[in-house]
């Protein structure tokens, strides 16, 4: 997937009237305890505390153009999509409901309520929840929003546009880790890799009780796969969408797993090293990166720390090690 100049410069333009650039840092507590450099992009400190409010923008921003008139929006989500649509929406005057599993994150539901969004509770995954959206949209005559899209990974991309251009005098991370979903994380990174022609290996990250991607990649054709994470909801993916694996075929270098414990152990080093709350897809490329410590000696790794939104309750028990 490319995009070109006057698609980056639009997508820009687009986000940034919203979402600042994001800060990016090596933090030296990383560094002293993983043994080598750690650049951290910090998508928890979008004003929807993650990656996905980019999307949203430029989406709706396409959308608002070929629909004129418009009716209302519709949509799946475990939350941080939901909160994409929620502030696009409101942003563009356009009614929004989106539909969550139930036991969807209490935080979340809160967060998207507060946008306008109308929430419904249906089955008890995202799979069923987006389903019954798409029955939705036919039966009321809303658009659906897709959990993956070109003009989603556009707005997306424009974060790792920042995180690429920041290193234009230095030398860029040996590798980087990215959580996988749906994929529009890892698809725009690949794409603003290309724009920029920076070098950087890219690793895709799933959670080891949400292995679509993974068996996916391995078998060349989408692979369903079942979901039991109980932390790491933003990567709890049963079918990996096909348009964004034929592009982690191409483009990774490799995917890993990461158990839910694994990812509660990034969670309690963001906190303590750089004193940032992570969910629990938010710190998986770290968790990757500590799995994988040793191989990396020496190295330059970036991490992509794509959300902050995790339930209050949640955190205490992350943090108590309970």
């Amino acid at each position: 997937m490319t995009f070109t100049s006057e698609e980056v410069q639009s997508a820009r333009s687009i986000v940034h009237a919203t979402v600042p650039p994001t800060p990016q840092y090596a933090w030296p507590l990383l560094r002293e305890r993983l043994g080598f450099t750690v650049w951290v992009k910090h998508e928890n400190h979008t004003p929807a505390g993650a990656f996905k409010v980019r999307g949203g923008l430029t989406y709706f921003d396409a959308l608002v153009r070929n629909e004129p008139g418009i009716a209302g929006v519709v949509s799946a989500t475990r939350g941080n999509h939901g909160q994409s649509v929620g502030w696009a929406a409101r942003r563009y005057g356009i009614p929004a409901t989106v539909v969550v599993p139930f036991g969807n994150s209490v935080e979340k539901n809160a967060a998207m309520r507060a946008l306008g969004v109308t929430l419904l509770e249906h089955g008890d995954e995202f799979q069923a929840a987006r389903e019954h959206a798409i029955a939705l949209a036919a039966e009321r005559g809303l658009h659906m929003v897709p959990s993956y899209h070109r003009e989603l990974v556009r707005g997306v991309m424009t974060y790792w546009l920042e995180f690429f251009e920041n290193f234009a005098h230095g030398e860029e991370p040996d590798v980087v880790y990215i959580p996988i979903g749906l994929g529009s994380g890892f698809c725009a990174a690949a794409a603003a890799r290309a724009f920029v022609g920076a070098r950087s290996k890219l690793v895709g990250v799933v959670s080891a009780h949400a292995t679509s991607f993974l068996d996916s990649f391995r078998a060349g054709h989408v692979v369903a796969s079942p979901v039991s994470t109980q932390l790491a909801d933003g990567m709890a993916c049963r079918i990996a969408e096909d348009e964004a694996l034929q592009v982690v075929l191409r483009e990774a270098d490799d995917i890993v797993a990461v158990t839910d414990d694994e990812v509660a152990e990034a969670m309690r080093v963001l906190f303590a090293d750089t004193h940032n709350v992570a969910e629990g897809a938010g710190a998986a490329a770290l968790a990757a990166a500590m799995q994988q410590r040793e191989r990396l000696r020496g190295q330059s790794v970036g991490v992509a720390l794509t959300g902050g939104n995790v339930d209050s309750e949640v955190f205490s028990r992350v943090l108590a090690r309970q």
